[in-house]
């Protein structure tokens, strides 16, 4: 099959990936190409992990790091590392063809890294997790993330929103190239920390679930390092229904419902609206103002939030245990 210039082997074109729905390999590489510039404007030129489903969406899924021993010649990757430092040479999505052959793989859709293959030492986007807690739902997220607008608007800083593809949203940031996932992390967690002083009743930056209640989880942990986020107008494979997660206009946010947001809807969609997206990369941002309000915490005394038991203990961290656990011992 030939996308763009390159010829990519695709085999069995009519497999079926969303049962129930009759999509097929070939539909899923044509919705790739309907939303192609706006895909590339997000993902191209940056690392990705792949999650690949075998028998198709809603079936057993593995992740994939590491590309496999024998590739096209013309496929580009870079060397990404793990928490623990081990290194992996992984798929760089350099132009749609790249796209086409990891679907082949039954990869649906793809997990990101927050840098480009060109510059790994520098973070250039800010994301922040909206997640719904038990109790609420997508309509809670989209209230969280008007208040998260209307934080980074007054500091100046502007947001791009998208839907996960599930229940829940992403709020991206493009910044400058000088500041490494740490200090975005940092960033990350003064912003749950003062939306939760905000909206305490809405919004919650509490690690441990069990302090979150039904509030909405603003998720810091996404931002640090080694960690990717699945991307813009990917194709979600843990469920049949080929739901996208979708970037969306701000004054859209109310009337979407995201199940409709699907491979046979999007691309019309985009036709219709255009890319809420387009100008993400015009104007990268400065951090500075959010590294302010972490340095206003730290200097109210407050300690870094916990980190994922994944990574070493941090610097100024809190004992990685739960309260209720902790009251007991």
């Amino acid at each position: 099959m030939l996308v763009g210039d390159v010829e990519v082997a695709i085999s069995s074109p009519s497999k079926v990936f969303f049962a129930g729905r009759g999509e097929t390999k070939l539909d899923l590489i044509q919705y790739y190409q309907a939303v192609s510039e706006p895909l590339m404007r997000t993902m191209g030129g940056r690392p990705v992990l792949m999650q690949r489903y075998p028998q198709g969406a809603g079936g057993p899924s593995f992740f994939q790091k590491r590309v496999p021993a024998t590739v096209p010649p013309w496929l580009s990757t870079t060397t990404v590392e793990t928490v623990n430092g081990t290194p992996s040479e992984a798929l760089v999505i350099a132009d749609l063809a790249h796209v086409a052959w990891a679907v082949n793989l039954a990869c649906l859709g793809f997990h990101v890294w927050p840098y480009l293959a060109a510059a790994p030492a520098f973070a250039d986007e800010l994301r922040l997790d909206l997640d719904p807690q038990p109790g609420t739902g997508f309509a809670e997220a989209v209230l969280a993330a008007h208040e998260l607008r209307a934080l980074l608007t007054e500091l100046g800083l502007t947001a791009f929103v998208k839907t996960t593809g599930k229940r829940g949203l992403h709020v991206y940031m493009r910044l400058e190239s000088q500041w490494d996932s740490y200090q975005v992390r940092f960033a990350a967690v003064a912003v749950a920390r003062e939306l939760e002083r905000r909206r305490p009743d809405l919004i919650t930056a509490a690690w441990w679930k069990e302090e979150r209640g039904a509030r909405i989880f603003v998720d810091y942990n996404q931002n640090a390092p080694h960690k990717t986020v699945f991307g813009a107008w990917s194709v979600r494979g843990d469920n049949k229904n080929a739901q996208v997660s979708t970037p969306l206009h701000w004054d859209a946010l109310s009337s979407v419902d995201p199940k409709t947001l699907t491979i046979a809807t999007v691309p019309a969609r985009l036709a219709t609206d255009g890319d809420p997206w387009s100008t993400i990369n015009d104007t990268p941002q400065s951090l500075a103002p959010l590294l302010a309000l972490h340095e206003a915490d730290m200097a109210a005394g407050l300690m870094d939030a916990p980190w994922p038991p994944v990574y070493p203990k941090q610097p100024n961290e809190p004992d990685r245990v739960a309260p209720s656990r902790a009251r007991q011992q």
